[in-house]
Formats: C-alpha cells, sequence, structure tokens
C-alpha cells in the first residue's frame, strides 16, 4: 500500500472514530451551554488527532488522553475509543514505557473527572467495577499493538535472513565460476599469447617478415587475457567496497604486533598509484601471509618487504617459524593467493627458507594489470 493509499486510510478512520464519538456523546441531549459546546469540540479533535498517530504516536496519546478527560469533565460520559486507537498505535510504534504511564494517569483521572461533572455515581464500587472494564480495554488494545508489532519484525527479521542467504548462495557461485574460468581458460589463454609472442619474436629477431594474422593473434590473445583477469576480478569482488590497499598495511602490521609478533615493514621504491586490482591484492597478499604465520608458523618475527618497481610491485614476507605444514600441505590462504596473482598476470613463490622459515615472494605486472 503506498503513501497515499494510507494517508487516505488514516483520516477515514480518524473521521469515523470522529463521527462515532460525537453521535455517542450527542444522543439523546442538545448542546445548550458553552460547557456543552467546548466537550463536542473535545470529542472532535480527540477523533481527529488519530490521523497523525504513526507519525507521532506518543503526542496522539496524549492528546487523546487530555481530550477524553476534557469531554467527560464537560458532561459526556462516552468512552475513550479514540485514546484505545492511540494505545494500540503506540503499542505497535514500540512505545510500551510512554503508553503505560499515560494509560495508568488516565485510568486514575477518567473516574474523577466523569464523577466531577456529576455523570457517575460517588460510590466505590461502581467506580471499581468501571476502572476495571476501562483497563480491560486498555489491555486488549496494547497486547493488539505489541502483537502486531512482533510479528512485524518477526516478519522483517526473515525477510533479511532470506536476503542474506541470497545474497551468500550468489557470493558462493560467483566463486564457483571465477574458479572454472580461472582452470579451464586462464592457462590456455596464456599458452596462446605466449606462444603468439614468442613466434613475433623470432620472426623480428631473425628479420622475418610477422604475419598480419600472426599479430592478430598476439593482440587478441593480450585482449583477452585482460577481459578474462577483470571478469575474474568483478566475479571475486564480495561486496565489501571498504578501501583496503598497501595503505592500509601498517594497521595489518600493527595489529601483528599486537598478537606478540615481532613483524616489521619496509616500503622501498618511488611510490606510485596502483590499479584498484593490484592494490587489493598486495593488501590481501600480506593479510593472508600473516595470517597464516600467527595461525601455523609459531614464528616470533616476520618481515615484510614491499618494493615498488617501474612495472610491478613486488610483495615479501619472511618469517622465522615452522615452514613444515605450509611446504607439505598448502592451505586455502595460499591457494587463494596464488589465484589472485595469477589473475593479475603475476608470479608467486611461497617456499621454505634455507635459514629456517618461510617466504611468500609475489610480484604484480602494473602494466598488464592496468
Amino acid at each position: 500500500m503506498g503513501p497515499a493509499e494510507v494517508g487516505v486510510r488514516d483520516w477515514l478512520i480518524a473521521v469515523g472514530v470522529a463521527a462515532i464519538l460525537l453521535v455517542t456523546g450527542l444522543t439523546g441531549r442538545t448542546l445548550a451551554g458553552g460547557t456543552e459546546l467546548l466537550g463536542a469540540v473535545l470529542l472532535i479533535a480527540g477523533g481527529l488527532a488519530l490521523v497523525a498517530r504513526r507519525r507521532a504516536p506518543v503526542a496522539v496519546l496524549v492528546v487523546t488522553g487530555l481530550c477524553a478527560l476534557g469531554y467527560q469533565a464537560a458532561g459526556f460520559d462516552v468512552f475513550a475509543v479514540a485514546y484505545l486507537f492511540a494505545v494500540y498505535a503506540a503499542m505497535r510504534a514500540g512505545r510500551r514505557i510512554a503508553t503505560v504511564a499515560t494509560s495508568a494517569v488516565m485510568l486514575a483521572a477518567l473516574p474523577v473527572a466523569a464523577m466531577a461533572a456529576g455523570l457517575r455515581d460517588a460510590g466505590e464500587a461502581f467506580v471499581q467495577a468501571r476502572n476495571v472494564l476501562e483497563l480491560a480495554w486498555l489491555i486488549a488494545a496494547g497486547a493488539a499493538g505489541e502483537a502486531l508489532r512482533q510479528a512485524e519484525r518477526r516478519a522483517d527479521e526473515a525477510e533479511r535472513t532470506r536476503e542474506e542467504s541470497a545474497r551468500r548462495r550468489a557470493g558462493e557461485e560467483r566463486l564457483h565460476i571465477a574458479r572454472e574460468l580461472h582452470d579451464s581458460l586462464t592457462q590456455q589463454i596464456a599458452v596462446i599469447k605466449v606462444q603468439a609472442e614468442v613466434a613475433v619474436h623470432l620472426a623480428a629477431k631473425r628479420g622475418e617478415p610477422v604475419p598480419e594474422a600472426l599479430l592478430a593473434i598476439r593482440d587478441a590473445g593480450r585482449e583477452a587475457a585482460r577481459e578474462l583477469r577483470a571478469t575474474l576480478e568483478t566475479l571475486r569482488d564480495d561486496g565489501d567496497r571498504r578501501p583496503y590497499g598497501i595503505d592500509q598495511v601498517p594497521e595489518l602490521v600493527r595489529r601483528a604486533r599486537g598478537t606478540g609478533l615481532h613483524a616489521t615493514l619496509s616500503i622501498e621504491g618511488e611510490r606510485t598509484d596502483l590499479p584498484s586490482a593490484v592494490d587489493r591484492a598486495a593488501y590481501r597478499i600480506v593479510q593472508e601471509s600473516l595470517t597464516n604465520i600467527s595461525r601455523h608458523a609459531a614464528a616470533t618475527t616476520a618481515t615484510i618487504r614491499i618494493d615498488y618497481r617501474p612495472d610491478a610491485v613486488a610483495i615479501r614476507v619472511d618469517d622465522d617459524g615452522t615452514a613444515a605444514v605450509e611446504s607439505i600441505s598448502p592451505g586455502v590462504g595460499l591457494l587463494g593467493m596464488r589465484e589472485r596473482v595469477s589473475a593479475l598476470g603475476g608470479r608467486l613463490r611461497a617456499e621454505p627458507r634455507g635459514e629456517g622459515g618461510f617466504s611468500v615472494h609475489a610480484e604484480l605486472p602494473v602494466e598488464r594489470a592496468s
């Protein structure tokens, strides 16, 4: 239901309640004085105030309560129907404390206002019986509002859960497609591109004319490799739009030190703006390397070096821990690093160091990734 339809419905309910209150109050009587005229105005005002119950539930609760007290004191012994609607709306909006406090004041003040106008017998039994009836209606209205609020909340949570499950399944499917493309196409395109480039190079070296078809194959291979890398990067994007890259590597090192690891970071070369894919891959390589060190290597020191080169950026992470687990059975982290580096056309070496520990060395080409 659109906002316009909701607004029309709210007005119809407000006008209907105001009409019911006015007709009930005027049945069998005439407006003979200013007090009765004021009471009739309060009957109408209490009903019309309900049009704002969605936008300002607590304010409408107070206004309808004051109107009910006013027309009771003016001599109209009419049940506070508008106030019940306001209680329902306030409870549905989650304003429980305000609703309970205001209703407690209303239960105490309504009989007093009615007796002050001479509408009720001052007998204690009658007042108590009327209070019990009003309390029952108030509880019913509040319970209905709270029940609907809880039902809407559960429905919203169920919808969010379904959306999260759908996003998770879509992400898993994207990663599956990316792996299939990487395994089936990347290597084949790389072979075609490399063979064509070698053939062009040999022909040029021998002074032979290079066939146009061979140049077309080389150029098509380069373009296909670039497009495939871009496609893989898009498929692997998990929706995380946080600005992570090499600029955030010092924070990774700081957190690693917080675990007791003596980690050092050195950055060499002339700093340049990297393509976003390369920047993210460099960050992930350092992140995964430090994660592996903290989980598996039992290392005490780690050294991170980032070297900016004219055509590439090199990342090297060395540790002094135990390399046996990593060298015998590469985990998902190393596989993920290899896939990221391979998708960008780079190289990765992950192997034990001769002096002990483990070393991860990645080179990410800048020009080809661009």
